[in-house]
């Protein structure tokens, strides 16, 4: 698309035709699966991106996209300010601004703010998959990437957004240019939403005309059979992170939750030990060890275990896009809490006054 050809507050859309044999084999594969899919949206998440001074239409992500309402990004944001203060402040005026900063987000419903030469943002995204015919959520690609060697280990795989720069005239290959422009239009229509949810969706698409494609996620969703799939965890960077984060659910959480393990168990007790050492416990847990077993070895997208079908479902989330930059939080947006202190009161000498915090607790 030109830039004559694009709507008023629209920026052009650059393409580029993708030649490395990996990329074009990802791009068929986009093709394949808007061809046997549609869209289906879920809702909004959150995050925080950076600005500085200098960097022109380009933000920084801080904190990952992946937040379920604003006031935990506002909050995350508060966290990572006061330490900045407590440990990298160069002198009181340095650490004043950062701690007046502090004391807004303790307060106040803030969204935007400027602290010394860096602008910060709670960034609205909305996330949405791609559904198949018969209901069941998007799966991995073959091009998504994979590791060579899985790694079934526990440690917390990378962040989803570990790194990310989003740039809004980034060159798109022709399929991403395609999701890009189909998705400018798209609002919440239809009763089963509010009508001041409705109101600020039509609003945001005038407002943020334009849409930004974040990095694809991957989560596990489950089903009891009538193709209703909800979440069954958070996003991970890699279809084999939720993939590890699934196993662990089968071998871990899910005995617990079921009662067949104590929850004060520690956590080297899983379904595969109860299992192995039998008794009342393991016809319980076999179903489950099973279901681990068969993720493992075949590295599998989705399992069944006792009813419940387990299924790691392909995310894509979309920031809407203005001429001042991402989208905000919208009035309509729940948030589960409200603003707080979070951390002990820090003077501008950088003096932590923890008995303060003490007192007041005490008190309560």
């Amino acid at each position: 698309m030109s830039e004559k050809d694009a709507a008023p507050g629209e920026r052009p859309v650059v393409v580029r035709i993708p030649v490395e044999p990996v990329e074009a084999a990802m791009e068929a594969d986009a093709r394949d699966a808007a061809l046997v899919s549609s869209l289906a949206v879920r809702g909004p998440l959150f995050g925080v991106v950076a600005q500085s001074r200098g960097d022109g239409p380009l933000w920084r992500v801080i904190v990952e996209v992946t937040r379920g309402c604003p006031q935990q990004a506002r909050d995350e944001l508060n966290s990572m300010l006061w330490f900045k203060a407590k440990d990298d402040a160069k002198d009181r005026t340095q650490r004043r601004a950062l701690l007046a900063a502090v004391a807004r987000l303790e307060t106040e419903e803030v969204n935007d703010l400027a602290v010394l030469d860096t602008r910060y943002r709670v960034v609205r995204a909305e996330e949405y998959t791609g559904m198949y015919a018969d209901g069941g959520l998007e799966l991995p690609r073959p091009t998504d990437p994979e590791p060579v060697t899985p790694d079934w280990d526990v440690s917390p795989g990378p962040a989803v957004d570990d790194g990310l720069v989003l740039d809004p005239d980034a060159p798109l290959t022709p399929a991403q240019a395609a999701e890009r422009l189909s998705l400018r239009s798209l609002a919440y229509t239809g009763t089963r939403y509010p009508e001041n949810v409705r109101r600020d969706s039509t609003r945001a698409v005038e407002t943020h005309p334009d849409v930004l494609l974040l990095p694809v996620a991957f989560t596990v969703v489950e089903s009891c059979g009538d193709r209703r799939w909800k979440p069954g965890g958070g996003l991970q960077a890699t279809a084999h992170d939720a993939r590890r984060m699934l196993n662990n659910s089968l071998t871990v959480w899910e005995p617990r939750l079921r009662g067949l393990i104590p929850l004060a168990t520690g956590l080297d007790v899983d379904a595969h030990s109860v299992l192995a050492q039998g008794g009342p416990a393991a016809q319980g847990v076999a179903s489950l060890a099973v279901a681990s077993d068969r993720l493992r070895e075949g590295r599998l997208d989705e399992v069944e275990a006792d009813g419940t079908t387990y299924r790691i479902a392909r995310i894509r989330r979309l920031v809407r896009w203005g001429a001042d930059g991402p989208e905000t939080p919208r009035p309509s947006d729940a948030t589960t809490q409200t603003p707080t202190a979070i951390h002990p009161r820090l003077d501008e000498d950088g003096v932590v006054h923890s008995e303060e915090r003490e007192q007041e607790d005490t008190a309560l």
